[in-house]
């Protein structure tokens, strides 16, 4: 698919699939019940997407066909006529903050033409990331997360202390904390939701530097894909915890285990993301119904143009 068709109307309508998602899965905000959450906003994103003129392939999905009725990785979707789209997605990014109504529940979605974006299995992925503005390579997924500091502040003309690092709140990440710590560096601590982690070192008013840490293999495809739209630097390589993991990625067709991708190894082509928020978050407000209207709160982004959209909208309740 050429670039032209990668514009703001195909844009605006992820948007609407992912506005829906959300929608659908504010009814269970609160609730304790992150499956039927889960399930509300995969049933509602995927009656949107096969509402598209579109002939597309879940390529980062809720897992494999045989985990259905969720929008699992190979399943196709659209009217099957027009463009050939690969498309990466996670319907409710947050069921744990959904079921509890913490802060920064998402839905979210990626397009790409047809080879655009890693086909990744559903296991781990050790990433760093950051914003644009630095230099080609100065990213190590090798070095401590102290020293990749330490080349982000000197690129950027201050202190180590002044430089802020998103990290998921895990165990696992335990002495990445303690290296950042060691050196002064700000930890910004998030129970969920690495994709916005990601994407928040590219918004100033995040104030987030970096980001580090070990988190779902797809969840870092729909985030390289965000900064494709708007410029950074990402650095994934895939870790897998037993054989199973590892006949997952073989699957898929990845052969060479140990390969780092870049940013262009994550999400190749132009690209479309969209999110919109579920609950109120630090990068998007969440959906609010006053009166007999939804009230949502979008971001839509477009590699081909770098366009940057927040779109509220507000529509009556169905």
């Amino acid at each position: 698919m050429s670039k032209i068709g990668f514009n703001a109307a195909l844009a605006l309508q992820a948007a609407l699939v992912t506005e829906k998602a959300a929608i659908a899965a504010t009814a269970l905000v609160g609730r304790g019940d992150e499956k039927a959450a889960d399930q509300a906003a995969v049933d509602a994103m995927r009656k949107a997407l096969n509402n598209m003129d579109i002939r597309g392939r879940i390529v980062i999905g809720e897992g494999e066909r045989d985990e259905a009725p969720m929008l699992y990785i190979g399943e196709e979707v659209g009217k099957g006529k027009g463009p050939e789209i690969d498309i990466a997605l996670d319907p409710l990014e947050g069921t744990t903050l959904t079921a509890k109504a913490m802060a920064n529940a998402l839905a979210v979605m990626a397009f790409a033409p047809k080879g655009g974006l890693l086909y990744a299995p559903d296991t781990y992925m050790d990433k760093i990331a950051c914003g644009p503005g630095y230099p080609a390579g100065i990213l190590d997924i090798d070095a401590s997360a102290a020293d990749n500091v330490k080349k982000l502040a000197k690129a950027k003309g201050v202190k180590p202390n002044q430089i802020t690092v998103c990290v998921l709140d895990r165990a696992r990440h335990g002495k990445i904390i303690d290296s950042l710590r060691d050196i002064d560096a700000a930890v910004s601590l998030i129970t969920d939701g690495d994709v916005q982690g990601v994407i928040a070192t590219t918004d100033p008013d995040t104030q987030i530097d970096m980001y580090v840490g070990s988190g779902g293999a797809p969840e870092g495809v729909l985030a390289a894909a965000a900064l494709r739209c708007i410029g950074g630097q990402m650095l994934g390589r895939l870790t897998f915890r037993n054989d199973d993991e590892v006949s997952r990625a073989r699957r898929v067709g990845i052969d060479n285990l140990d390969t780092i991708y870049d940013l262009k190894g994550l999400a190749s082509g132009p690209t479309i993301f969209s999110a919109t928020g579920v609950t109120q978050g630090s990068l998007l407000d969440g959906v609010k119904f006053i009166g007999d209207k939804v009230h949502s709160h979008t971001l839509i982004m477009n590699s081909v143009d770098g366009s940057v959209q927040k779109l509220r909208s507000v529509r009556p309740v169905a």
